[in-house]
């Protein structure tokens, strides 16, 4: 049986830690997931998944994640079934977090969203009309000029006869 989820989405609201009357911290958040398509003449659907982290990853959600933070979870789909306070029967479904991780942009300290992981502006940066900056591109180290060139003296013939060693 194959029971695998792979979703990337943005946090509704904040993560919140708790932890079970055993010690274990659990999390519990909602994500929207922008579908593909769109009709023409309406806008972008989302749909909403309800995602449950435990231990170290519940820990990593909660240190790293806000509302509005794009996320990336692996997991499995779970239901569980239970009754309300007025006595009627229901039905959860949610995605059991095996795996979370960042997707390449994370908030900086104003709360606005950037492609980096620095908290502040790196030393290799240029600003441009403002407060807005933007990296510069990282300087690429020289490479030896038999690799830009591509000369075949480079390469030395491999002898046939011999064995193979795999």
């Amino acid at each position: 049986m194959i029971n695998r989820v792979i979703l990337m989405g943005r946090l509704v609201a904040d993560p919140e830690l708790k932890t079970t009357n055993t010690g274990i911290s659990v999390t519990s958040f909602r994500i929207a997931v922008d579908r593909n398509y769109v009709k023409a003449g309406e806008q972008r659907q989302a749909d909403f998944f309800d995602i449950v982290a435990w231990r170290s990853s519940a820990e990593f959600v909660c240190r790293n994640f806000s509302k509005g933070s794009l996320i990336a979870v692996d997991g499995q789909l779970q239901s569980r079934n239970y009754q309300t306070k007025d006595g009627q029967n229901r039905t959860a479904i949610e995605v059991v977090a095996d795996n979370v991780s960042f997707t390449g942009e994370r908030r900086d300290t104003a709360g606005t969203y950037g492609g980096g992981y620095s908290q502040a502006p790196a030393a290799n940066t240029r600003a441009y009309g403002g407060s807005q900056v933007v990296p510069e591109a990282p300087a690429m180290p020289q490479q030896p000029a038999a690799y830009s060139a591509g000369s075949a003296d480079d390469f030395q013939a491999m002898p046939l006869d011999d064995d193979l060693p795999f």
